[in-house]
This record gives C-alpha cells, sequence and structure tokens, in this order.
C-alpha cells in the first residue's frame, strides 16, 4: 500500500525536491559567486534547462518504465538478490543507495574512458560556465544510457522502491550542488568533502587540463574516487584562475542548443578520452 502510494506521486515529490534545491543553489551563487560569468545568465541557464526538459520528454517517450516503477514491479515479481535475502528496511534503503552510486561512478568512468561515450559526455564538460544548471546539463542519449544502466541494476538487485526514489532524490541535488560557482568556505569543504561531494571537488573535474578533467568522478558520495585513486584535492591554477570546459569548444556560437545536440557527432574528442588519447577525429 505504501509503495504503491509512493509510485503514484513519485514524479511530485522528485519533482518538487529538484525546484526547491535547484532555487536555493541559484540564489547562493548569485549571492556568493567564485568565478566571473563568461555568458549572460538568462541565456546560459534557459539553454541548460532545456537541455533538461528535452531529456526528460525523450526518457518518457523512449523508456517505458522509470527505476522507482520497475522497482515496484520487481518487489511484486520477486526478482533481485534483495528480494531473496531477509534484511531490515533500513538497511536495504542504505545498500541500495551505496551500490547505485558507486554504479554512477562506473558508469561515469566509463564515459570518459570510452571515445564513444567521452562524445556524448562533452556536451556536459562544454560548458563554459560551471552553475548549478551545469548539473543538468547532458545529451539525451547519455540520459538514455544512464537510465538504462539503472533500469538493469534494479532487476538484478531487486531494491526497496524507497531506496530507489532516495537515490534518485540524492543524485539530483547533488549534482545542483557540486556544480553551484559558489564559495565554500575552505575549513568547511575540507570537512564536508569526507560526506558528499562539493563544489571544490567535483569543480576540479571540469578543469580544461585533461589529467584534472579525469579525475574527481563521484558525483554523491566522494568515498569512490580515493578507494580508486582517482581523487585529485585542487586544480594546479587555483579554483579562481583555472579554465573551465574543453580547450578546443571556446566560443559562444560553437554552444548553441542545436550545436549541443550534434555534439557527438560534430564535435572532435580533443584527446580527453582516458582510452584512445589520440584521437582527435
Amino acid at each position: 500500500m505504501f509503495a504503491g502510494s509512493l509510485l503514484e506521486s513519485e514524479w511530485l515529490i522528485r519533482l518538487g525536491c529538484f525546484a526547491v534545491v535547484l532555487v536555493t543553489m541559484l540564489l547562493w551563487e548569485f549571492a556568493f559567486p567564485l568565478h566571473p560569468r563568461r555568458e549572460r545568465r538568462f541565456f546560459h541557464d534557459a539553454r541548460n534547462l532545456s537541455i533538461l526538459l528535452l531529456d526528460a520528454a525523450v526518457v518518457r517517450l523512449v523508456m517505458p518504465i522509470v527505476p522507482v516503477g520497475l522497482a515496484q514491479i520487481a518487489f511484486v515479481k520477486g526478482w533481485g538478490v534483495m528480494n531473496l535475502v531477509d534484511i531490515p528496511a533500513w538497511a536495504g534503503i542504505l545498500t541500495t543507495v551505496v551500490i547505485l552510486d558507486l554504479a554512477i561512478y562506473l558508469q561515469h568512468l566509463a564515459f570518459h574512458a570510452i571515445p564513444f561515450f567521452w562524445r556524448l559526455h562533452m556536451v556536459h564538460h562544454s560548458d563554459l560556465e560551471f552553475s548549478a544548471t551545469t548539473g543538468v546539463r547532458f545529451h539525451p542519449l547519455e540520459v538514455l544510457v544512464s537510465t538504462g544502466i539503472k533500469l538493469g541494476l534494479v532487476v538484478v538487485l531487486g531494491p526497496p522502491v524507497l531506496g530507489v526514489m532516495l537515490f534518485e532524490i540524492l543524485l539530483n541535488a547533488s549534482s545542483l550542488f557540486n556544480h553551484t560557482n559558489a564559495r565554500l568556505p575552505r575549513s568547511v569543504d575540507r570537512w564536508l568533502r569526507w560526506i558528499i561531494v562539493t563544489p571544490d571537488m567535483h569543480r576540479v573535474h571540469h578543469s580544461a587540463e585533461k589529467p584534472e578533467t579525469n579525475s574527481n568522478f563521484g558525483f554523491n558520495l566522494p568515498w569512490w574516487d580515493r578507494l580508486f585513486r582517482t581523487y585529485r584535492d585542487q586544480p594546479a591554477a587555483g579554483h579562481r584562475d583555472m579554465m573551465i570546459g574543453l580547450e578546443h569548444w571556446r566560443e559562444g556560437r560553437q554552444l548553441t542548443l542545436g550545436k549541443l545536440l550534434l555534439l557527438p557527432i560534430i564535435g572532435s574528442g580533443g584527446g580527453y578520452s582516458i582510452i584512445g588519447k589520440r584521437d582527435r577525429s
């Protein structure tokens, strides 16, 4: 009964949480910006939010079900490892969040490692700003791949509905938070990045310098980068002076909405992918 009512209101709960976090992050970076903006705020944020709306429409059209809905079906039919063992509800929820977060870390690493996937992921990294709306700027094909991976994991794991829903909310909120262009006191960042990926930690990942781009892959939990030795503490040039974006995509005319959608086809990989670094076609 509870899972069914939760499923019915899932989209509204997620949308409400997303809206509250987005507005909060935009106000924070407006009041205490770290980097001066290269583009006009309205046009930059409108473009990124337009990509988000397109992503949502494509997923709804292509995918017959969302991860939360599939988790409910898995529960009813007894699919997945977690439906075969008797564990406390809290442990199931916690395990779900941790395992799915690890999967997103590995997925992110794969999108940097494999040239084809990197071409999709370039849309995210091509942003010349580091802003809360950068956290929703993903090519529709990348979102489809990511959703497909989550659906596959739900079938294998059989996680609780509440665990999947909580993970989705945390993933969206943390992506907005860790892309925010706002100042965070160094003393606060130093301890907070042991608990969650902070803007300073993730900003390194958006450096145009290739070794820095290929580091700090975590979105929510920061432990995976330390465990798998992909962690980089600070950018070499410092946070205020570092170059955001990609070396070979620096012009605003290259980054219109239409060209961003075509970027995987028309754009050069720029030698950023971990595998096939010599591929500049």
